[in-house]
């Protein structure tokens, strides 16, 4: 007996109640009946599963890789994802000028920023060497700079970071942002594509962590769970709209380590040398190699 086929739940109605609500949305919003297409988060995924391949392609790219065979591996496949990520580029492009069809402006510019962005991997692939170096030698349980680079979360998130900061520095920000976002989803670390970010950085266990747009960490420095290096206040212009893009969030100096659950909020100052204990809440600057705890504030 199909004792579901007795109810009416009302579908045709709902259906007709959405239409109606993604029309008035299009139509608030004043776009064309077919808008220029966002980049894709799954083509992406795609890229920096292959561009993390190309950086470390023994331990992260095919299992039976041979040292004869290395070089063409990475050729081809740097050439594949370059050209898909191209794509994503142009499309956040010609999304923002809103052409429909042919834009010689943004296939142009998408070029530019691919090419700009393939001749940083090199830097990126050392940088991201020293970040692993940090977290194998700040982890007693880590074995291996290899275990570390294929278990660890924080490595993760810091690779898709230090890729979409190129990105987004050099003009295309949905796609650092949708990056971020898929390290965030695959890590729960929270780095937004603008912050800035020195060498041998180490973020142990992760979850929670939040690093905010104009954040600047420098060298050598050590998070662990649930910290956020947020923003105190948002301000708004005369017209009561939130103002983007200011100096809102923390400046921390080298050799920093920032215990779990610290909250940093504002455009402070950590300086270098400092610890910052666990659960902490701080929203004024500290001097280098202060120790900042919930219980008191010293300097050595």
């Amino acid at each position: 007996m199909n004792e579901i086929a007795h109810y009416h739940w009302g579908v045709e109605e709902t259906v007709a109640q959405l239409r109606a609500l993604r029309v008035q949305s299009l139509e608030e919003r004043n776009r064309r009946h077919k808008p220029p297409k966002l980049p894709s988060r799954k083509e992406l995924q795609h890229i920096l599963d292959g561009l993390s391949a190309v950086l470390f392609p023994n331990r992260l790219g095919r299992p039976d890789l041979t040292e004869e065979g290395i070089d063409y591996y990475v050729g081809y496949t740097l050439d594949c994802v370059l050209h898909e990520l191209f794509k994503q580029i142009r499309r956040e492009l010609q999304f923002v000028s809103g052409n429909e069809g042919v834009d010689d402006a943004a296939h142009e510019r998408a070029i530019e920023i691919t090419r700009f962005f393939t001749a940083q991997l090199p830097a990126v692939r050392r940088i991201c060497d020293s970040d692993i170096q940090a977290a194998y030698e700040g982890d007693p349980a880590a074995r291996t700079p290899d275990e570390v680079l294929v278990c660890y979360p924080g490595i993760t998130a810091i690779i898709y970071h230090r890729l979409a900061h190129i990105i987004y520095k050099q003009g295309a920000p949905l796609v650092a942002r949708l990056i971020s976002e898929l390290a965030h989803s695959a890590t729960g670390i929270d780095i937004h594509p603008g912050a800035q970010i020195g060498e041998s950085f180490f973020i142990d266990h992760g979850t929670g962590v939040v690093i905010g747009e104009t954040a600047i960490l420098g060298n050598r420095v050590r998070l662990y769970q649930a910290v956020t290096l947020g923003a105190k206040r948002f301000q708004k212009d005369d017209n009561g709209l939130l103002v983007k893009g200011n100096l809102r969030h923390p400046i921390v100096e080298d050799d920093v380590v920032i215990y779990a659950g610290a909250t940093i909020l504002g455009r402070i100052v950590i300086g270098s040398g400092s610890i910052i204990g666990g659960n902490v809440w701080l929203t004024h600057s500290v001097p280098s190699r202060s120790i900042i705890t919930q219980a008191s504030e010293q300097r050595e």
